[in-house]
């Protein structure tokens, strides 16, 4: 029994990475909200209801949950094909319904068939993206919206082709600010008595000098400053209409349109992979080892997306990106997560303006350090030495999640993985070995404890392979269950192919229920040694 800590037992930690992510998580929540055809806004409430509500209501304590550029093309498409946004809305109600019962079902529990290669293999591909995604930002190139992981950009551009397109628009502002933010990042983490202070991140010192360093151009007149669109752009309401009609609530009345269903069990299905692929790494990176109850984690999300969708909020999963920033920040528990979404809340209505003077390097330099984390050349190495049976997987999940996205890259990893699962049942099945006499051979066949339809075709092939004249002992003492294929298998040729090829076989272990004789009995014959 895993013992229950105090949710506030971490507060200083916690706290501090807590405001790292939410430094993270604001220009990713606008971001996805304005590639997604979406009011800048949803981005936001999605944020803090991601933060706040599944925060406190999920088992994991290193996951945070918010708008997810995984589901861009699919809320983008929605909202022109339903042609309001409040109808969509109800598409993400149905789908956070949709999950609470999933939850309720225990469908989280497929999670425990992700394989631990495939999961560090999406993970390596997610930091190889956030690294070559940001250093466009980091140069004062911000085409591309924050938060896109997919290799084929909304602009028809790619991770790549963008890398050039960012020569002709250098801005050396951008440049020395990203200099100086990793400067001081990574000095936090060298220098004794810097390493000390835990309240205050380097994350925060970041953002503030260069806030400070980029009014010291304007003012100065320097050619240097940033313009207003390399900087955070959150919407500032001048007035109480304005800040009510942030909030919009479903359109119910689309309940009877069989489109909103579609996309709503869509989102469902989608949100749902994306978390749990998530929760899953998440507890890889947790040092302390602590597991999530992923059912719990469905509850919370579908909780999270019907409370986002009565709020006017994005529909929401847990992100690897801002999980990653929040494991790398130090967090200890969930109460990292909750303040994130408490410190969205709170900025966005008082220091908007504030906000606003963020240039989205010092952001940048960031999350280059984040995704070198992630994509640490040791992870390759690791995986090198375990083997080609967990390299192959992992290094083809890497591959696809850098060149397509992330589902598609598990996706293939998954059916790899589960290729050489097959390979591996069908060589594990049994041992063969064979002594070798002056007549014939003495065939030795061991079954496994645990012999599966799959391994039929391998043990079919094995003994249509035994020559005339041989003898065989089958030995299923060590076996708990076999197919009913494998025996009919056994059957079949012990009482066929073995009379014809002159085979004698011996059946060692088999119990009477598997009746592998007419007369129900184990096989009582030896052989008939040679005579010499």
């Amino acid at each position: 029994m895993t013992k229950k800590i105090h949710l506030f037992a971490n507060l200083k930690s916690d706290f501090s990475s807590g405001l790292v992510v939410f430094l993270v998580a604001l220009p990713l929540c606008l971001g996805i909200a304005l590639a997604s055809g979406a009011p800048l806004f949803s981005g936001i409430i999605s944020g803090i209801v991601g933060g706040v509500v599944v925060g406190y209501l999920s088992s994991s304590n290193l996951s945070v949950s918010g708008p997810a550029a995984g589901l861009t093309a699919i809320v983008l498409s929605a909202i022109t094909d339903l042609g309001a946004f409040d109808v969509f809305l109800t598409a993400v109600f149905i789908a956070g319904i949709i999950q609470l019962t999933l939850g309720y079902f225990k469908a989280g529990s497929i999670s425990n068939y992700f394989p631990t290669n495939v999961i560090e293999g999406m993970l390596a591909g997610i930091g190889v993206i956030i690294f070559l995604k940001q250093i466009p930002h980091a140069f004062g190139y911000d085409k591309d919206y924050e938060g896109d992981l997919a290799f084929l950009q909304p602009d028809y551009e790619n991770t790549f082709s963008e890398l050039f397109h960012l020569i002709s628009h250098v801005q050396l502002g951008s440049i020395i600010i990203t200099l100086v933010s990793l400067f001081i990042l990574i000095a936090w983490t060298k220098v004794e008595f810097l390493k000390k202070i835990k309240l205050v991140p380097p994350a925060l010192i970041a953002v503030i000098v260069s806030i400070l360093l980029n009014e010291f151009f304007i003012i100065s007149g320097c050619s240097f400053s940033i313009k207003r669109d390399h900087l955070v752009s959150l919407p500032v309401p001048h007035s109480i209409e304005e800040f009510k009609s942030i909030f919009l609530l479903p359109n119910f009345s689309a309940l009877s349109n069989t489109k909103v269903w579609i996309i709503g069990i869509t989102i469902a299905v989608v949100a749902s992979i994306e978390t749990l692929l998530c929760v899953e790494a998440a507890d890889r990176m947790d040092i302390q080892r602590r597991f999530t109850d992923t059912n719990i984690e469905l509850k919370a999300q579908g909780i999270g997306n019907i409370i986002s969708s009565l709020l006017g909020g994005l529909p929401m999963t847990s992100v690897v990106v801002r999980t990653t920033a929040n494991n790398s920040a130090g967090a200890k528990s969930k109460l990292s997560t909750i303040i994130h979404g408490m410190l969205l809340a709170i900025s966005v209505l008082s220091i908007p303006t504030i906000l606003n003077k963020i240039p989205l390097a010092t952001l940048a330099a960031v999350l280059l350090l984040i995704g070198y984390k992630l994509a640490n050349p040791k992870t390759i190495k690791h995986f090198w030495d375990k083997g080609k049976y967990q390299f192959i997987p992992f290094i083809a999940t890497f591959a696809a999640v850098v060149f397509t996205d992330l589902l598609k890259g598990v996706f293939l990893g998954m059916i790899i993985s589960f290729v050489f699962v097959l390979k591996g049942n069908m060589q594990r099945a049994y041992k063969f070995r064979k002594e070798e006499y002056h007549d014939g051979d003495i065939i030795h066949i061991e079954l496994a404890q645990e012999v599966s339809f799959l391994n039929k075709a391998a043990i079919k092939n094995t003994l249509t392979s035994i020559p005339k004249k041989s003898k065989v002992v089958i030995n299923a003492s060590d076996t708990v269950y076999i197919a009913h294929d494998v025996l009919d298998l056994i059957k079949d040729f012990k009482k066929i192919t073995s009379k014809e090829l002159e085979i004698k076989i011996k059946l060692v272990g088999f119990k009477k229920a598997y009746r592998l004789v007419e007369t129900g009995e184990e096989e009582k014959h030896v052989f008939i040694e040679p005579k010499k």
